[in-house]
Protein backbone atom coordinates (compact mmCIF):
# COMPACT_ATOMS: atom_id res chain seq x y z
CA UNK A 1 0.00 0.00 0.00
CA UNK A 2 3.01 2.51 0.59
CA UNK A 3 3.94 1.49 -3.02
CA UNK A 4 1.02 3.21 -4.56
CA UNK A 5 1.45 6.21 -2.35
CA UNK A 6 5.00 6.43 -3.12
CA UNK A 7 3.51 6.36 -7.17
CA UNK A 8 0.96 8.51 -6.82
CA UNK A 9 3.44 10.95 -5.29
CA UNK A 10 5.98 10.70 -8.09
CA UNK A 11 3.10 10.94 -10.64
CA UNK A 12 1.79 14.79 -8.81
CA UNK A 13 5.10 15.40 -8.65
CA UNK A 14 5.72 15.22 -12.37
CA UNK A 15 2.40 16.81 -13.43
CA UNK A 16 3.50 19.46 -11.41
CA UNK A 17 6.73 19.70 -12.78
CA UNK A 18 5.15 19.57 -16.40
CA UNK A 19 1.96 22.50 -15.29
CA UNK A 20 -0.86 19.87 -14.88
CA UNK A 21 -2.02 21.55 -12.41
CA UNK A 22 -5.62 19.39 -12.07
CA UNK A 23 -3.78 15.94 -12.31
CA UNK A 24 -1.14 17.15 -9.73
CA UNK A 25 -3.23 17.74 -7.49
CA UNK A 26 -5.90 14.95 -7.70
CA UNK A 27 -2.97 12.58 -7.70
CA UNK A 28 -1.30 14.29 -4.57
CA UNK A 29 -5.17 14.13 -2.65
CA UNK A 30 -4.80 10.22 -4.16
CA UNK A 31 -1.54 9.87 -2.53
CA UNK A 32 -2.72 11.92 0.79
CA UNK A 33 -6.11 9.44 1.18
CA UNK A 34 -4.07 6.23 0.63
CA UNK A 35 -1.18 7.34 3.10
CA UNK A 36 -3.99 8.04 6.02
CA UNK A 37 -5.64 4.46 5.42
CA UNK A 38 -1.96 2.92 5.08
CA UNK A 39 -1.83 4.52 8.64
CA UNK A 40 -5.01 3.81 10.14
CA UNK A 41 -4.08 -0.25 9.19
CA UNK A 42 -1.34 -0.07 10.47
CA UNK A 43 -2.05 1.36 14.05
CA UNK A 44 -5.39 -1.44 14.28
CA UNK A 45 -2.94 -4.70 12.95
CA UNK A 46 -0.33 -3.63 15.99
CA UNK A 47 -2.99 -2.92 18.23
CA UNK A 48 -5.10 -6.16 17.05
CA UNK A 49 -2.72 -8.32 14.93
CA UNK A 50 -1.36 -11.77 16.01
CA UNK A 51 0.74 -11.74 19.06
CA UNK A 52 3.72 -14.24 18.68
CA UNK A 53 4.86 -14.43 22.28
CA UNK A 54 6.31 -17.67 23.73
CA UNK A 55 3.66 -19.94 25.27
Amino acid sequence: MLRWVITFLVIALIAAFLGFGGIAGVAAEVAKIIFYIFLILFVLSLIFGRRVWPR
